[in-house]
């Protein structure tokens, strides 16, 4: 048997035994007995009566371990021309004065903090100071409008919010404490105090009782220490979009995410402590909380905390620049990113001034990974492209290359394998488990492993309905896809975009794929609109690499004939329309439903977490 396979089967089969060699090594404060039980709820928990903080583990650890002077955590922000590195032992003598500054405001183990910051180093030393307290945070990606931000106030109930006087974009200053002070007013919920660290490009008016200044705090605050919570304990939550229109509380727990963490970091990413790994993404994401801050922190590698963005900070050699100047190992982001590089830049010609040695695989995930941009990043740079799957509930990876136990041959279009304790599974509409290579529902056999949320803050039953129900036994991703006869998982995108043309059920995701293989394409859109005839017809929008222009719809034309050369006639693709740019949310996934509404003429709500709100003005323009 090949080491994945060794590990994937004790993980099937003996669960228990797995995960405890695996929660060997870390540092708990009491190794837990019971490895997996049962909660009052019928929930599986892990480790449940072992104590540890998750602090303790990122930080003071590698201080105790001898490894104080290593670099934790690098900042780097081409928007403000600022830089700075923090060593282990510097992070956690800030994290620790960080902490007492908020026991100072009466935050103790179990209350909320709300963190509501831009990508700076206090944001992470703010999520690392809860952990140490035993507090819960939830991270609102900054600059979220004031009525989402209200309404995560309302279901965290937080003591305290702390915040940042401004974020800075590409030529814009984006003021946060007006923002929160109209979301507090809107909560029926009041925070005690609200924390404003001042930034130079715009200092916030301090002018309510509850209002505290960071800096002056951080001065006269007692260095705290860490707290030893239960594994089941939470760590935080982490609001993600309903299906309701009310985001769900993912909770995410102390011990169970440890194990994951240090877990994936040598399986997935394959580095080393001490290895600079750069998740270029947000800490108002999954991604930013799993993947900036715990994993490589519990791990010991250094981390980078980039503000800025993939293109125009200041060209599309960003990205580039940053492995080179820091020896970045493992770089990870999303598949948009790259897209937009490759549309300003397709050639590569600015990745040509940066060799980076040190750079060895890059990472995508967040959305699907389609072939041709998977393909110019791999011709480009020279490195391995590794696709995974995960989602937010689950805080790291479903399915991945897991090439720090074994590099799998690479197929365009999937997500490679389960990774070992994720037994991942494709069931029809009737919970029965699809042949090799049929489409169906993506569900994972439960019990899900350690990391993955045991339930949505204050509402289990929201937890049950919308995961566990559909398919007693299973988790249900809400992802569509199938399994091949050699095991690789291929996700299909959400169930809603498998379309219905006449009795025929395709994806989406085929389709982009095809059109996104076209030289003159940087990315596209395909989404199902209302037919009369046939119940639902494809359209596609697709945005035009830089230098490519479409005279007299020839671009369109040779789209349509791909499609009809590579699916068939059965897919009916007979519109493509070209845009300047999708609408997308900050993480960059595209806002298809939203498209497909407008498509069909219904009302729909402007998401709260839209990059550019212009951007939908653009569809309805072109689709009148």
């Amino acid at each position: 048997m090949s080491a994945y396979q060794k590990e994937y089967q004790l993980a099937q089969t003996a669960p228990e035994e797995f995960w405890k060699q695996q929660a060997n090594k870390i540092a708990w404060f009491k190794f837990p007995q019971t490895i997996l039980s049962q909660d009052e709820q019928g929930i599986d928990r892990w480790f449940a009566d072992g104590e540890l903080n998750t602090a303790y583990l990122a930080l003071d650890h590698h201080v105790e371990q001898g490894r104080g002077d290593q670099t934790a955590l690098i900042y780097d922000s081409p928007v403000t021309g600022q830089k700075a590195r923090y060593t282990y032992r510097v992070l956690r003598d800030q994290v620790a004065k960080t902490a007492g500054m908020l026991a100072s405001l009466g935050v103790s183990k179990g209350d909320r903090v709300v963190i509501y910051m831009p990508m700076i180093p206090e944001a992470a030393m703010a999520m690392l100071a809860c952990a140490r307290l035993g507090a819960i945070h939830s991270v609102v990606f900054g600059g979220f409008a004031p009525n989402e931000l209200a309404v995560r106030i309302e279901d965290a109930e937080p003591k305290v919010i702390m915040t940042a006087s401004c974020g800075v974009e590409i030529n814009k200053v984006l003021p946060y404490k007006p923002l929160v002070d109209k979301a507090i007013m809107d909560s029926r919920w009041k925070p005690d105090h609200v924390v404003v660290h001042q930034r130079k490009q715009c200092l916030a008016d301090l002018n309510q009782e509850r209002d505290k200044d960071w800096s002056a705090l951080l001065r006269t605050a007692t260095p705290h220490d860490c707290v030893p919570v239960l594994a089941t304990d939470p760590l935080y939550i982490l609001y993600t979009s309903g299906t309701t229109g009310k985001p769900k509380g993912v909770v995410r727990d102390n011990g169970g995410h440890a194990v994951a963490m240090n877990y994936s970091m040598s399986t997935i990413y394959d580095v080393e402590p001490g290895d600079v790994y750069w998740a270029a993404s947000d800490v108002g994401w999954v991604v930013g909380h799993s993947y900036i801050v715990y994993a490589p922190l519990i791990y010991g590698c250094t981390t980078i905390m980039y503000e800025g963005k993939p293109v125009r900070t200041p060209d599309p050699g960003a990205f580039w620049r940053v492995c080179q100047e820091y020896g970045v190992k493992a770089l990870f982001s999303a598949p948009t990113a790259f897209r937009a590089i490759k549309k300003e830049d397709p050639e590569g010609e600015h990745l040509k001034q940066y060799p980076m040695p040190s750079l060895k695989t890059i990472f995508m995930a967040g959305e699907r990974l389609d072939p041709p941009t998977l393909e110019w990043v791999q011709s480009k740079t020279g490195r391995p492209v590794v696709d995974h799957w995960w989602q937010t509930e689950t805080g790291w990876a479903i399915a991945g290359n897991p090439i720090g136990l074994e590099n799998f041959a690479i197929k365009p279009g999937s997500a490679t394998k389960p990774i070992p304790g994720y037994l991942v599974e494709v069931l029809n509409e009737v919970g029965e488990p699809q042949k090799a290579s049929e489409q169906g529902y993506i569900a994972i056999k439960r019990p899900l492993p350690p990391g993955c949320l045991p339930t949505v803050w204050r509402n289990h039953d929201r937890f049950e309905s919308g995961y566990l129900s559909q398919f007693p036994g299973y988790y249900v991703s809400g992802d569509g896809g199938y399994i091949d006869e050699d095991g690789y998982l291929f996700v299909m995108g959400r169930i809603d975009d498998v379309i219905n043309v006449a009795g025929h059920r395709l994806s989406t995701g085929e389709m982009e794929e095809v059109v996104g293989g076209h030289e003159a394409v940087a990315e596209c859109a395909v989404i199902g609109i209302h037919d009369d005839l046939k119940g639902q017809l494809p359209l596609g929008l697709v945005v035009l690499k830089d230098g490519y222009v479409s005279e007299d719809g020839v671009i369109e034309n040779e789209l349509l004939q791909k499609v009809r050369q590579e699916i068939g006639a059965v897919a009916c693709f007979k519109r493509a329309l070209i845009v300047d740019r999708l609408p997308k949310t900050r993480s960059g996934k595209i806002l298809r439903r939203v498209i497909r509404q407008i498509a069909d003429g219904e009302q729909y709500v402007v998401p709260s977490t839209i990059d550019d709100p212009s951007s939908l003005q653009e569809i309805e323009r072109v689709l009148e």
